[in-house]
């Protein structure tokens, strides 16, 4: 597919994070975009205020006719439209050019030079530092991000056409669609076994991922992945090194031992020791690009963070509000060594809302331990997103296995007047659900409070 003869573009299932990026890509370079979604969220209305026009009814009458010209017309569509979906069977019925996200992706970056980072976590962080650093140098760049990026307020950073940096999603082997010049890879821990079966049939597929770079020289890891490339890290065995670690007034403060040299006093805002090692592994990508090190150096400390991803949304001197999209059980745990870090002096409460019963089943007893490092927790029901009710897989049952001191189970509903009654002083709010939509609501009432 050429995308210079496409007019139009029409997503199904354009609210999600990965597709808003590519509606706002083809909106910028002079395309017709245009998109259904179930509901209306945050993310929607950000792209209406664009100008990108969306409906939140299945219903083939409501597409416009420019977006019903086959020999004009790039649909895309996201895995979790449901084959019933009677928009996405008017499409393939009548011989519309198809893609997922990932194949869009593909097609992008077949034809720039392309950072492509990968990992079972990590990822949307790296991602972000990267493309921050890259457009901050002055580069031809742009990077879609699996999140909103404060510096920015989009998913989207830069306009450039001759560099790209992308997420290289695991899921459904999405990143084997990529064609990258240079890559990461953060962590190969377990994740979506429902989709791989086993950890290491997901490690087979990182492993085809790496294979993917035409030059293997040019494949950064950390030095937890066991895989050879150049290692990034805290240890003395890594290529490029943090050292040095203090906090200073809420920063990080740290020196960066790279292999030409050793560049001291590098400042970094985001909390947590993975995030440091996030920032780490975009710097050195970007280093070994080319880029000087004392723009690096400005760019980790004007990079404000991404939406979620420990994201203060209040900021009182009695009561912070923290939130952040963990939703495995690493990923809590680095949550909770970053609260603690940080803020381990004050009374901490923590809410959790799972997702996906099949990633419950298979880290109940991961869950568990990460989730009892917190004190008072409050967990909600699992959001299903995809899947149907598995039995036994419960909040309930994820509650009794928990340690915490203070611990109860919720309803969704409850939540707000919940925190509003709460003598805490740290909020912590963690997963990938519907908890999302909720963030604004409770950042508003623990400000009025």
């Amino acid at each position: 597919m050429d995308i210079n003869s496409i007019k139009s573009v029409y997503f199904v299932g354009i609210g999600g994070i990965g597709m808003s990026a590519l509606a706002r890509y083809f909106k910028f370079i002079g395309k017709n975009v245009a998109g259904y979604d179930r509901t209306s969220t945050q993310l929607t209305e950000e792209l209406e205020a664009a100008g990108i026009e969306i409906h939140y009814e299945d219903n083939v009458d409501l597409i416009k006719d420019e977006y019903k010209q086959t020999n004009s017309t790039l649909v895309v569509i996201t895995p979790a439209i449901p084959k019933e979906h009677s928009e996405w069977n008017y499409f393939q019925s009548n011989g519309f050019e198809i893609m997922k996200r990932s194949e869009v992706l593909g097609i992008i970056t077949k034809d720039t030079y392309c950072f492509a980072v990968a990992g079972t976590h990590g990822k949307t962080t790296t991602t972000s530092i990267l493309g921050h650093l890259l457009f901050q140098a002055g580069l031809d760049v742009t990077a879609f991000v699996g999140g909103v990026v404060e510096n920015y307020q989009t998913n989207l950073i830069g306009s450039g056409k001759t560099i790209t940096v992308v997420e290289a999603d695991e899921f459904d082997r999405s990143f084997l669609r990529l064609f990258p010049n240079v890559a990461c890879i953060t962590s190969t821990e377990a994740d979506h076994l429902d989709i791989f079966g086993t950890a290491d049939e997901m490690l087979v597929a990182f492993k085809d991922f790496a294979n993917r770079l035409p030059n293997k020289e040019k494949l950064f890891v950390t030095e937890i992945v066991d895989l050879d490339g150049i290692k990034v890290g805290f240890t003395n065995n890594c290529s490029y090194q943090i050292n040095n670690i203090k906090i200073e007034n809420g920063w990080y403060v740290f020196d960066i031992i790279t292999p030409k040299e050793t560049i001291e006093n590098v400042y970094f805002g985001l909390p947590g020791r993975h995030n440091l090692h996030n920032a780490l592994m975009a710097f050195a990508m970007a280093y070994d690009y080319g880029v000087d090190a004392n723009v690096l150096v400005d760019g980790l400390k004007s990079f404000k963070g991404v939406r979620r991803r420990f994201s203060y949304k209040v900021r009182k001197e009695d009561l912070i509000y923290v939130d952040d999209y963990a939703h495995h059980p690493t990923e809590i745990l680095a949550a909770s060594q970053a609260v603690h870090e940080m803020h381990g002096d004050k009374k901490i409460t923590a809410v959790f809302q799972p997702h996906l019963y099949s990633r419950t089943k298979d880290f109940m007893n991961e869950f568990a331990e990460a989730l009892s490092t917190f004190e008072n927790l409050v967990l909600l029901d699992i959001y299903p997103a995809r899947e149907l009710p598995m039995e036994g897989v419960t909040s309930s049952r994820l509650l009794e296995m928990i340690t915490s001191k203070n611990k109860q189970l919720i309803q969704k509903d409850n939540l707000i007047e919940f925190l509003k009654n709460q003598d805490s002083e740290i909020i912590l709010t963690l997963g990938a659900g519907d908890i999302g939509e909720m963030v604004a609501d409770i950042a508003k009432e623990l400000e009025n409070k």
